[in-house]
């Protein structure tokens, strides 16, 4: 009964078809009962128990009928769905709905004889809308595997320290270790582009460059707040203080079109200053860099090479203005990689790291709690398995809640 439950929206469709008359008797009807039982070619996917379930939502079913209204009717150029009907397998599987649907009327328009034709009618029935949503499904598993196919060969990652003075400072130093052993045990190549320490050791801030076609897939989700609950070095009276990070990971696009014109940029070369190295303050390798149309700016001083410093500081920019770019499209993929982009998310409490229960929460999702935290921060491997956990589960849920978005603002 869930299928039917879940409500096909039959009536919002045009039916053009009409190829059984009522008046014929059952046996005339068997062709269609038996190919009604084929099962529908749809292959194994990555998300279908979410894809499934996320059918019954009202916002999805509108989307999905928006959808198909759009295919049907030639409106293939709007904002919200032109990149969808662009993916091959989508029209090829809305046609397959097209027919199931006509099949339905026409099922429908037959006149039962006696109790045991109204019986398998009843039946086919439910085989058909069984196929509708298993169709369903499958569309909606297509564009959350769309949206993972990100063109990115580079991720920016910024650490912070948050709340907590100077045990802030040194949790997001653990955190930078953390990420570092993290890349090592994928494999990843990994720059950093800059690094300010407090003379406790902690961080004050750091800025890293990590180059794999797979690194926004691994760190998408580690953007937000950390917590870390302990007792920090420098308590005398060993109170448990709770502090706090800010992790925010930004992609640099592949093949999107970013053109940054020299002439409306403004860069600026000055001696690199901070904590420690014996070149600091002594050669005019930093960059700054400010974007004239937008006021952009952003400042490198790593590297010893200027050369290499403005090429990282427009690297970063062209980043910048890619997730303004973004923010300007309407298109179903481009929010729901807008969303995963982490700006939304700088405020939010992602994770806590307890280190006297010796464990790891992760708020977004049921199964996030790990222990050994300790090894958890330095083998890579657990965090990995975290990360896959929350692939699984928020990747769905991102993507619903961006069609909620979208078919709530339709009238």
């Amino acid at each position: 009964m869930l299928f039917l439950i879940r409500g096909c929206s039959l009536n919002s469709y045009q039916y053009c078809r009409n190829f059984i008359a009522k008046t014929k008797l059952i046996e005339s009807c068997y062709p269609v009962f038996l190919n009604l039982n084929k099962k529908a070619n749809l292959s194994i996917c990555q998300f279908c128990s979410k894809a499934t379930l996320f059918v019954t939502n009202e916002h999805v079913r509108k989307y999905l009928d928006h959808l198909m209204n759009a295919y049907q009717n030639g409106d293939e150029k709007q904002g919200s769905i032109s990149d969808i009907l662009k993916i091959h397998e989508i029209p090829q599987l809305l046609n397959e709905k097209i027919k199931i649907i006509e099949n339905i009327k026409d099922l429908n328009d037959l006149v039962p004889e006696n109790e045991e034709m109204k019986d398998l009618i009843k039946k086919e029935d439910l085989a058909y809308a069984r196929q509708i949503s298993q169709i369903d499904g499958k569309i909606l598993d297509i564009i959350l595997q769309k949206v993972d196919t990100e063109n990115y060969d580079n991720v920016v990652m910024e650490i912070i320290p948050g709340v907590g003075g100077q045990e802030a400072m040194l949790f997001a130093k653990d955190l930078l270790v953390m990420y570092v052993n993290y890349f090592d045990h994928l494999g990843f190549s990994y720059e950093t582009l800059e690094q300010f320490e407090s003379d406790m050791g902690g961080l004050r801030r750091a800025t890293l460059l990590i180059t794999d076609n797979n690194a926004f897939k691994k760190l998408k989700y580690e953007s937000g707040v950390h917590r870390v609950q302990r007792i920090p070095a420098t308590e005398k009276s060993g109170r448990l203080h709770t502090s706090t990070a800010v992790v925010i990971i930004t992609p640099e696009p592949k093949d999107v079109d970013i053109k940054i014109d020299e002439k409306d940029l403004i860069i600026e070369s000055k001696k690199a200053s901070g904590a420690g190295g014996q070149h600091v303050n002594t050669t005019d390798s930093a960059i700054r860099i400010t974007h004239i149309p937008t006021g952009k700016v952003v400042i490198c001083q790593t590297n010893r090479s200027q050369i290499k410093n403005k090429q990282l500081a427009l690297t970063k920019l062209k980043t910048i203005l890619f997730e303004e770019q973004l923010d300007q499209q309407v298109s179903l993929i481009n929010k729901i990689r807008k969303k995963q982009m982490g700006s939304r998310l700088r405020n939010e409490k992602i994770r806590t790291y307890n280190f006297n229960q010796d464990r790891i929460t992760d708020h977004r999702i049921s199964n996030g709690t790990m222990h050994n935290l300790r090894e958890f921060m330095e083998n890579g491997a657990d965090l990995e398995i975290l990360e896959d956990r929350l692939y699984k589960d928020m990747q769905p849920r991102t993507t619903l809640e961006i069609i909620e978005e979208m078919m709530s603002q339709f009238k």
